[in-house]
């Protein structure tokens, strides 16, 4: 019956509120447009659910049938476990099914589905290379946490005595979509950006734990209010400052503040003598104490949990503390709990709550619980299916990947044929355990329910030496247990689980304790080498990030992981300029244990695969010198006018950065589409650049524009809602440019969003703004293909500018030279830029003219054939004229400082942000600064891109947190980083 092409999907059963679906009517009506092949399905049959958020009408109108009988179908789809007698024998099923890591409650599901020969694949285990889950609602459920929470937030002041703005929210699924619900948010921003909160209940400081998807999504929702995101160890100050501020006002703050926290702010290492460190936390996390009772918590206002728990962990708050702080006067007024850890990291969250009925409150005076949202104590929101809120969104993102494998999942019997991420999440096949799962019955068989931590070894079985050993790391997505195992069944030891915390996202590790026995001490002790021997693997002698740890009594043993340097992926980067040189070394050492630049964070980058670079340029000896001494890196001759060899080097690889002058980049781009190549450039969005947006979608790719300096780190774009003034910098040094885009102020989002008016400062010689603006009134800088440059025959750099400064009026563009003045004199110049407007004093005209010269653009020599536009001319000009030679130093200084006056004009805040890079002498030759803040990254952009850590498709700019959030971590692990600081008055 598998692989017949006929697809059903389930009713889903599991709760009431479960409403979501595995693919919408659109993604079906896809699916049957592609047919019985690897990308569609010849037929689907729907169940019938009056509940679902998809009416059965929508998916009989695209052409599913609509019956209860699922019995004709080869695949089957769910969201949720099934009930036991929805699994029908020798099908394909695809749901959650929880059952990988042998969790008890759901092996009856697992028994039943081996009974019945039936082929399983979880969700949860379907991940990309970089051991990123492709399937998940984690974003969902931080979005509707964070707006039930706002929303009884509004009625529990409002039984405390207050109104607020929050009153009018209603809970999530009371909205018909996502964007209903954030509008109702903006216009609660705008109330309390416009009157402000009760004096007496502020600041509200709302502090959110874990970086995650689910803590993205709660804080996507917050960022939608008027706030200010302050560091975990500014929060004292901050909320001195705040109360000062409204000693003597009528209205609290016109403000909310968030604060996010990660495990290094709520433990601290037991050795004072040494700094906290994750992977050691991870592994031996009874060597931290905790802190979060004593550095956050007593400032918090709310609490919004989504941080991953165990409970070999400190908690985040035990009762006893809780009750401590609130005895102390805690401004704490409720928390929500959206990782509804039940007695978990919140020791007094006690229960799950449900959709229709949110929240409880808890009395920390008298320990007791309360139903209603009167009286003393805190309100606690933890519901365990928030993404159904959300189920139209959270049914369209969901089947928008997984619509990609249905084909391939219902069009297969075999599932050799599937491809590496679908077979690895394939937990049984015809009702026998796929060998990466092999493991759960030795887990269940282990005796690990009737076994005290306090029983004497002997009494586990015949074995006579036995010892306590303890696994920590990425035991069950890297499949890790499966090898510990191994190790010891293959040297005759037996062992018995004691005890199991697994991870419950790809980015947490699992923790396993393991009595291991045999019969020979020495045999024991071998077992115990190769268990540590398992965990030390190495790289080129040089150790890797931890992903599996051993812990022996109370020896410990080194981490590592496995030898990942068999993936291999290759990156072409057009054109061979310097700073081309800083990108190719960067990703060729990436995933290497060589490093030609100063790239160690690579051992911070878990699964990194191995980097193949191709230069090219048009002259070949260009390439070769920016390849010299990169390993894993060739020279090329490329033309990238030359179509045919242009697609032939395209094809070659995963990802193109082209570092080439703009006008040729929509010429790569749409190369790059028809190939469904990645592409990274450094450049402005172009018009013609985001017209590809539509078709990079549907090529699956994504464009990702402005990965470099200006563009890029030093840019900023903002549509806020007050004032913003770059104080203290001299006249001259004030550029004055419309709101832009980057990589440091996406982070600054959350920050400073009351300001609608920006003045950027950019520290030039005086005068330079203005040179470059006439150059740019005078045509010099456009991109478009000029028709002067279009034939064979090309002008004089002299005929050109004498064109472009309306010398010559003639409407024959083939022949410029016969009405252009032949000698341009500079007086003539400094005229002509005057009366055109271009240069409103003579004395700035002067300067232009200057620049020109200076740049040789009225030199009598022909234009070269490669340049098509003005803007092609004055870059190849400015190389040549400009060029640092090989011992000269540069430097990047890049400063923006901003003062945000607030709408009560009562007070302001000043954000600096300082950039200072020089060049660095390397064997011999000077790194030039600009070259390596513009290289690296574009580089750096590449490397997310084939780790799928951006998973947006189409033009993009570095101004969403998949990409910034990661390129500024590893910016600052190269020690490039902007040192922020920000000052009250």
């Amino acid at each position: 019956m598998n692989g017949n092409g006929v697809v059903g999907i389930l009713s889903e059963s599991c709760n009431i509120w479960e409403r979501r679906a595995p693919l919408t009517p659109s993604h079906c009506a896809r699916l049957l447009c592609g047919g019985t092949t690897r990308s569609g399905a010849s037929r689907i049959i729907v169940q019938p659910c009056t509940k679902r958020i998809y009416h059965d009408s929508q998916y009989e109108d695209i052409g599913c049938e609509i019956s209860d009988d699922l019995s004709e179908c080869g695949l089957i789809l769910g969201v949720k476990q099934p009930k036991l007698e929805m699994i029908l024998p020798d099908r394909a099923y695809a749901f959650f099914s929880h059952t990988h890591k042998a969790q008890k409650e759901n092996m009856p599901l697992l028994d039943k589905i081996l009974t019945e020969r039936v082929t399983l694949f979880d969700y949860e285990l379907i991940v990309g290379e970089n051991g990123k889950r492709l399937l998940a609602f984690g974003k969902y459920a931080g979005r509707a946490g964070m707006i039930d929470f706002l929303s009884g937030l509004g009625k529990r002041y409002l039984n405390l005595g207050y109104s607020t703005p929050f009153l009018s929210l209603g809970a999530s699924y009371t909205y018909p979509t996502l964007s209903a619900a954030k509008a109702a948010i903006i216009a609660v921003g705008e109330e309390i950006a416009t009157f402000g909160l009760p004096s007496a209940v502020t600041p509200i400081v709302f502090v959110f734990t874990g970086s995650g998807n689910v803590s993205q999504g709660a804080q996507e929702i917050f960022n939608l209010l008027p706030h200010s995101y302050v560091d975990p160890c500014q929060l004292p100050e901050v909320v001195e400052m705040d109360k000062k501020t409204r000693l003597h006002a009528s209205r609290g703050s016109f403000q909310l503040y968030g604060c996010v926290v990660t495990c290094k702010d709520i433990v601290a290492p037991k050795d004072t003598s040494k700094s906290f460190n994750k992977v050691d936390y991870y592994s031996h996390p009874d060597n931290y104490n905790p802190i979060f009772h004593e550095t956050i918590a007593p400032y918090a206002s709310v609490i919004v949990n989504c941080m991953y728990w165990e409970k070999r962990f400190p908690r985040l708050l035990t009762t006893e503390q809780f009750q401590d702080l609130m005895q102390q006067g805690s401004p704490l007024v409720g928390v929500c709990d959206i990782t509804c850890d039940i007695s978990g990291s919140l020791e007094f969250i006690n229960q799950t709550t449900t959709i229709e009925k949110p929240f409880f409150r808890y009395n920390p005076f008298t320990d007791s619980y309360h139903d209603d949202m009167k009286g003393i104590g805190i309100i606690c929101q933890s519901v365990d299916i928030l993404p159904t809120e959300f189920a139209r969104e959270a049914t369209q993102h969901f089947g928008d990947v997984l619509s990609q494998f249905v084909g391939s999942l219902s069009s297969t019997n075999d599932i050799s044929s599937l491809p590496p991420h679908l077979r690895r999440a394939c937990i049984s096949h015809h009702g026998v355990l796929t060998s990466l799962y092999e493991y759960i019955p030795r887990m269940r068989n282990s005796d690990s329910l009737n076994i005290s931590q306090n029983i004497s070894y002997k009494q586990f079985g015949k074995k006579k030496y036995a010892t306590m050993v303890s696994l920590t790391g990425h035991l069950f997505d890297k499949f890790l247990i499966n090898e510990a195992l191994d190790v010891i069944e293959a040297a005759g030891g037996s062992f018995h689980l004691v005890r199991c915390e697994v991870g419950q996202s790809v980015d947490a590790m699992s923790y396993s304790e393991l009595e291991v026995s045999a019969d020979d001490g020495d045999l024991l002790n071998q077992i115990i080498d190769s268990l540590s021997s398992l965990a030390c693997k190495r790289h080129d002698s040089r150790e890797v990030r931890s992903i599996f740890s051993l812990k022996v009594g109370k020896v410990d043993a080194n981490s590592a992981v496995k030898d990942h340097t068999g993936n291999r992926s290759a990156v072409l980067i057009l054109g061979a300029g310097r700073v081309c040189q800083p990108a190719a070394a960067f990703l060729s050492s990436s995933g290497t244990s060589e490093t030609t630049c100063d790239v160690s964070f690579v051992s911070e980058v878990e699964g990194l695969r191995r980097i193949h670079v191709i230069v090219a340029s048009v002259h070949l000896s260009d390439a070769q010198k920016a390849v010299e001494d990169i390993p894993n890196a060739e020279a090329a001759a490329l033309d990238v006018m030359d179509k045919e060899e242009l697609y032939k080097y395209i094809s070659k690889v995963e990802v193109v950065i082209s570092l080439l002058p703009p006008s040729f980049h929509f010429v790569v781009a749409n190369a790059c589409i028809e190939l469904k190549k990645h592409l990274v450039t450094a450049s402005y969005v172009s018009d013609s650049i985001s017209q590809l947006d539509g078709a990079a979608k549907s090529a699956g790719i994504t464009i990702l524009c402005e990965m470099g300096l200006d563009p890029g780190i030093g840019d900023e774009l903002y549509d806020f809602a007050t004032t913003i003034r770059f104080p203290h910098l001299p006249a001259f040094a004030l550029e004055y440019i419309p709101n832009r885009d980057s990589l440091v102020y996406g982070r600054l989002y959350g920050i400073i969003d009351e300001a609608s008016t920006i003045l950027r400062g950019t520290l030039r010689y005086e005068g330079f703004s203005k040179i470059m603006s006439s150059l740019a009134k005078i045509g010099l800088f456009d991109t478009e293909t000029h028709p002067l440059l279009k034939e064979e025959l090309k002008p004089t750099f002299q005929e050109f500018l004498g064109y472009l400064l309306k010398f010559s009026m003639k409407e024959d563009l083939q022949k410029p030279a016969d009405s252009v003045v032949l000698a341009l004199e500079e007086s003539q110049m400094v005229e002509r830029l005057t009366m055109l407007g271009h240069c409103k004093e003579k004395t700035e005209a002067e300067k232009t003219v200057k620049t020109i010269k200076f740049l040789g653009l009225d030199e009598a020599s022909e234009i070269p054939k490669s340049c098509q536009s003005p803007f092609d001319v004055v870059c190849m000009q400015m190389e040549k004229r400009l060029t640092y030679t090989e011992t000269e130093q540069d430097m990047v200084l890049l400063h923006h400082e901003m003062e945000i006056q607030f709408p009560d004009s009562r007070s302001c805040k000043t954000h600096q942000a300082t950039l200072l890079e020089l060049g660095k002498m390397e064997k011999g030759k000077m790194s030039a600064a600009m070259a390596r803040t513009v290289g690296i990254p574009a580089a750096i952009g590449a490397l997310l891109l084939l780790e799928e850590k951006i998973k947006t498709r189409g033009v993009l700019r570095p101004v969403e947190p998949e990409v910034y959030i990661p390129a500024l971590d590893i910016l600052g692990e190269l020690g490039i980083k902007l040192i922020e600081k920000v000052e009250l008055s």
